[in-house]
């Protein structure tokens, strides 16, 4: 979910609520599943292994946020994010999912959890993760994604 906000004025008050696709774009929610929202990490670790990061980037809104695990600075653009896995995908990086915890609303979802990247060279890096999506023009897209590797040896 976007950290965006509807405001309503009712009897002089303001009631904050999120604005979700539902609000926004369209008044009936898509029907999904885990299975199918967790299938969305497949489709992302699948276009890992193009090597292209164009592919990649297909599976991120054209406004999304991406937080990445090797970097510091935010990719908030189409340019930034290509230019983050042009570099990230020279490691030959393949993700697996250790553990996860899914909530889905009306045309957004959430996966949290932790996963671990193993590249090319053998070396592992253990990680946690947030993806949130939306349901944008009838496909299931990345609007924020945070990853950051654990704190903890």
């Amino acid at each position: 979910m976007r950290a965006m906000i509807a405001a309503t004025i009712i009897f002089g008050l303001t009631q904050i609520q999120p604005a979700t696709a539902a609000t926004t774009e369209t008044s009936t929610c898509a029907p999904v599943s885990e299975k199918e929202i967790a299938g969305l990490f497949d489709r992302w670790n699948t276009s890992l292994a193009t090597l292209d990061p164009e592919e990649v980037v297909k599976n991120y809104s054209a406004d999304s946020v991406l937080l990445a695990t090797l970097a510091n600075k935010p990719r908030l653009t189409r340019a930034e994010r290509i230019e983050y896995f042009k570099h990230f995908l020279e490691k030959k990086p393949k993700g697996n999912i250790d553990s996860r915890d899914i909530k889905i609303g009306c045309n957004w979802a959430v996966d949290v959890g932790t996963y671990t990247f193993t590249f090319k060279d053998g070396s592992k890096v253990p990680a946690r993760y947030t993806y949130t999506y939306e349901y944008e023009k009838g496909k299931w897209l990345i609007t924020s994604h945070h990853s950051s590797m654990m704190p903890e040896k």
